[in-house]
């Protein structure tokens, strides 16, 4: 009986469903169906497309025609391919050094992070002690304390890796890490302690524990944290400014002061140099998008 009223409440509700469905579209449905999503595309292009196409129709003009800042095609002829050229070449190839410069500063530091973070991450939530409370305290400062450039400096130049890619690599591993492990202790929270139980049951010891057990199911949020901190590290500009000085140690953010000065502008150029440096984090946004809503989507039923 029970059964049997349960099967045809389901079928009223499915009836009901499909009732509200062919019921007349009235202008408040319109509204709140059409109208909004379409603002809010109209929106998104103000805000993320215009800005990107006038950088790139300003890159293809003539330095004439840049200065005016027209948002407009170029009128007397496209000069995209010699404005690449132009760029690159100027003072001895010094944009491509820093792109190595910076692909290897956000490998090594966003990689620092990774494995440090989870380390940290997971020993937060699964052991408590009485310091637990002194370390949050610690990691939530490290997203509230600015951090102090003179002393930082002093401290590099004592230990002799002021104006070296590994006290750089440290630096920015240093300011990222607070915020990548609130990100990995609030998912390791999602993990089961009983495969943690089974793991050490089996004979794992800590290490093999971590990067056997645990840290294949960190996937989802590693994504999250390589793409993200990827790209506050290739676009940091301050932190190479202070820390990294030097034509040698340049990357990609310093490389703007090459066609800005005080008695010229080369405003052609200067743009197509901010083409350039945007394209690879919008490749690997664009590349990384679906896994990370893809890793979300299993994250949450994760436990």
């Amino acid at each position: 009986m029970t059964l049997t009223r349960t099967i045809t409440t389901a079928g009223a509700s499915k009836a009901k469903i499909r009732r509200q469905d062919r019921r007349p579209m009235t202008p408040r449905r319109f509204l709140s169906r059409y109208v909004v999503g379409i603002l809010a595309i109209i929106a998104s292009i103000v805000v993320f497309i215009v800005p990107f196409a006038f950088i790139v129709l300003t890159a293809a003009k003539n330095p004439a025609e840049a200065s005016l800042f027209e948002f407009s095609l170029p009128a007397q002829g496209w000069y995209l391919w010699e404005n690449v050229v132009t760029v690159l070449e100027t003072r001895d190839w010094m944009l491509v050094r820093a792109f190595i410069n910076s692909t290897v500063l956000t490998v090594a530091s966003v990689a620092i992070m990774v494995v440090f973070a989870a380390m940290v991450g997971y020993i937060l939530q699964r052991r408590k002690s009485r310091w637990n409370h002194v370390i949050n305290v610690f990691v939530l400062a490290g997203l509230i304390v600015p951090p102090a450039v003179v002393p930082t400096i002093w401290v590099l130049q004592g230990i002799g890796l002021f104006k070296t890619m590994p006290g750089m690599i440290l630096i920015e591993a240093t300011f990222g890490l607070s915020f990548c492990i609130l990100l990995f202790r609030a998912f390791i929270s999602t993990i089961p302690r009983e495969l943690d139980e089974a793991a050490v049951i089996d004979g794992a010891g800590p290490l093999r524990l971590f990067f056997t057990v645990v840290m294949p199911l960190l996937k989802p949020v590693a994504i999250t944290v390589i793409v993200v901190q990827s790209v506050a590290v290739f676009n940091d500009f301050t932190g190479p400014l202070y820390f990294l000085p030097g034509d040698a140690n340049a990357t990609v953010q310093l490389t703007l002061y090459n066609f800005q000065s005080q008695s010229l502008s080369q405003w052609n150029l200067l743009f197509m140099n901010i083409l350039l440096i945007t394209i690879p984090p919008l490749v690997m946004y664009v590349f990384f998008n679906r896994q990370i809503v893809a890793g979300m989507t299993s994250g949450a039923v994760k436990g």
